[in-house]
């Protein structure tokens, strides 16, 4: 009897992903979408993290959309605890936006080949 292979879906695949992103950094739905090989579904990826949020080994407040806001916060907690997790890992945010965007951006392509 073959031993019971881990259960492949999307979901799975994106939480897979952001559980690698590195503290103090983020990426957005779409570059976790390309990197996947499903460039057209960002939005999918937001529901995963949407998905995402009872289990404490996915950092979904790393995720944003692609211009750095924080799209998701009002699927945390309360709408500012992803910014209060982010500020805390080092990354500013104002008025609902990561200001350096682009120093604090995590490529999954260049980080996972």
């Amino acid at each position: 009897m073959r031993k019971k292979e881990k259960k492949h879906n999307f979901f799975n695949d994106v939480y897979e992903v952001v559980r690698l992103i590195p503290k103090g950094r983020a990426t957005s739905y779409g570059a976790i979408a390309a990197y996947l090989g499903t460039k057209m579904s960002a939005r999918m990826v937001g529901w995963a993290m949407n998905a995402a949020h009872s289990d404490k080994t996915i950092p979904a407040h790393r995720v944003v959309n692609r211009n750095g806001l924080l799209t998701g916060r009002f699927h945390f907690k309360t709408p500012k605890t992803m910014q209060q997790k982010l500020e805390k890992e080092g990354i500013r945010v104002k008025k609902d936006q990561i200001v350096n965007f682009k120093e604090v951006f995590w490529d999954p392509f260049q980080s996972l080949g």
